[in-house]
């Protein structure tokens, strides 16, 4: 199907601002959107190479592409261009790319001047189904994710699918193990999709709206109830406290990671009693027949560092999300020591697999 869908505006309510998606939106029609002037864009060099000339006409700071980006290095570079380019408070920061130019440019927006307008040209699947959405911006530090951040939405986001073209498969397939996360949170048919084992391609542009208009609203859904996750938000890191923990540990893509992270909160949600045996083993192979993973030896003891740093730890206790079934989560508060029980014993379990990284 290369028939593009229509356009469906989503408008996320936040506590200081709504955040206005625009879902199938055109990089080539952005002038409707921001403003005509004091417009500043933060990209990466990928990027800026295959769209720069689709970009408006405003000065541009690039950055290098990937996760090693995401570091307060960066944010400094930025910080010294902004300056050299007179920046001020009313300046508008627009950020074309994915994840990590989604999340530098919302913290270096919400940090410099006390402040500044911002908003996102979301490029890969993963950034237009989560990173640019509900307002989490943050960094790295230490080999730790996104220890460092901030809150604040973004006023626009702009989902051009047509940019996915240009995805490799490594990227889309990341992408899809977030949209995987939503229909088990929340969305139980979204899993039929991956079911069959046929593999989703980023040609099929109306699956993809489809795709990307119902993670959205599950996670517009959840938002707006817990905007700064002190309750509901956190069923939107099911997969995450391990899949970050492995994603930092070898080197795996964010979807990737996650998908791993979801394996291992459906055995843990199976052996506490949650989930029946039945819908345990049906999660497992929609996930492995997802193409999303590739056989990992988990690194028990890397991983053991990487989520005793997880920035949702509460002291002693540390928040993990469970099923109770398919499409219906829910977040336990469990002591660090059960979850490391809980970790070791999924570890031995998945024994199976060998590190295989792309």
């Amino acid at each position: 199907m290369n028939t593009l869908p229509g356009i469906q505006e989503v408008i996320i309510k936040g506590l200081f601002r709504d955040s206005k998606i625009i879902i199938g939106g055109s990089l080539d029609k952005l002038g409707k959107y921001i403003p005509k002037s004091n417009v500043i864009i933060i990209t990466d060099e990928r990027v800026h190479e295959l769209y720069s000339s689709r970009f408006p006409a405003f000065p541009v700071i690039s950055i290098k592409r990937g996760e090693e980006s995401k570091n307060l290095g960066t944010i400094e570079f930025i910080y010294s261009k902004l300056l050299a380019l007179n920046a001020d408070r009313n300046t508008y920061v627009l950020g074309i790319g994915g994840g990590v130019v989604c999340d530098i440019t919302g913290f270096v927006a919400s940090t410099f001047l006390r402040g500044l307008k911002f908003g996102f040209v979301a490029t890969t699947l993963l950034a237009q189904v989560d990173a640019s959405l509900g307002g989490k911006n943050g960094v790295n530090f230490s080999g730790i994710k996104n220890i460092i951040g901030v809150f604040n939405q973004p006023e626009l986001v702009i989902c051009d699918h047509s940019l996915l073209k240009t995805l490799n498969e490594h990227e889309f397939l990341s992408g899809l193990g977030e949209v995987l996360k939503y229909g088990f949170i929340g969305d139980p048919e979204m899993l039929d999709y991956f079911k069959s084992g046929e593999f989703i391609g980023r040609a099929d542009l109306k699956l993809i709206h489809e795709l990307v208009v119902r993670s959205v609203h599950i996670k517009k859904s959840i938002v707006e109830k817990d905007e700064i996750e002190t309750g509901e938000r956190r069923l939107l890191n099911f997969g995450h406290t391990f899949g970050h923990a492995i994603e930092s540990a070898h080197g795996l893509s964010h979807g990737m990671a996650v998908a791993y992270g979801m394996l291992a909160a459906i055995y843990i949600s199976e052996r506490e009693g949650y989930l029946s045996q039945e819908e345990s083993n049906r999660a497992r192979v929609i996930i492995l027949k997802s193409g999303i993973i590739k056989g990992v030896k988990i690194n028990l003891e890397k991983l053991q560092t990487q989520f005793m740093a997880d920035k949702k730890r509460s002291g002693n206790f540390l928040y993990f999300v469970l099923l109770h079934s398919l499409g219906n989560a829910f977040s336990e508060k469990a002591e660090i020591g059960k979850v490391e029980n809980w970790l070791a014993d999924w570890v031995n379990w998945e024994d199976a697999f060998t590190l295989e990284k792309d």
